[in-house]
């Protein structure tokens, strides 16, 4: 007996976890894909590359990480921050250095907002050396966020921007 596949295929869309669509265009493009997902308290950033739709995880960051690198142990409920996104974005762009060629953003199911966590990791990883296109508006101003943790941390991974 043959199960209906179609019922099967649909079951990641019910649950809204897929957007097929958005998914089929990204998959079209054969370049890397920059993959920012969001948990209740860290970021998970990863370079992922697809070769015939099964997807292969080349680099990978949980904001967890910047713990190691000087994070304020105080400070550890804000590693899902603009602050967090950034410095993981730009940790993950060093790991990342031998990469070649051009990655785009994939930001699955979260929305597009000016100036939010997603659009920071961007902005980290392009900072990192990493070519990704962007539009400058839409970035964050990391300016506000600095202080002194923010340096200290950024100097630890490496950061001389």
């Amino acid at each position: 007996m043959v199960k209906k596949q179609k019922k099967l295929d649909m079951r990641r869309r019910r649950e809204c976890k897929t957007n097929y669509t958005k998914r089929m265009i990204l998959l079209k493009g054969r370049s890397p894909r920059l993959v920012v997902r969001k948990t209740n308290r860290y970021l998970i950033i990863q370079i992922i590359d697809s070769k015939q739709a099964q997807d292969s995880v080349l680099f990978n960051v949980n904001t967890k990480e910047l713990l190691k690198h000087g994070w304020d142990e105080k400070k550890k409920g804000s590693l899902k921050s603009l602050k967090a996104g950034y410095l993981g974005g730009l940790l993950l762009g060093k790991k990342a250095k031998e990469l070649k060629g051009r990655i785009i953003l994939d930001s699955g199911l979260i929305p597009n907002t000016k100036g939010s966590r997603v659009y920071a990791v961007v902005k980290g990883v392009s900072d990192a050396g990493i070519e990704i296109a962007y539009d400058k508006k839409v970035m964050p101003d990391i300016e506000s966020i600095k202080d002194e943790n923010f340096e200290k941390v950024k100097q630890n991974i490496g950061g001389s921007k």
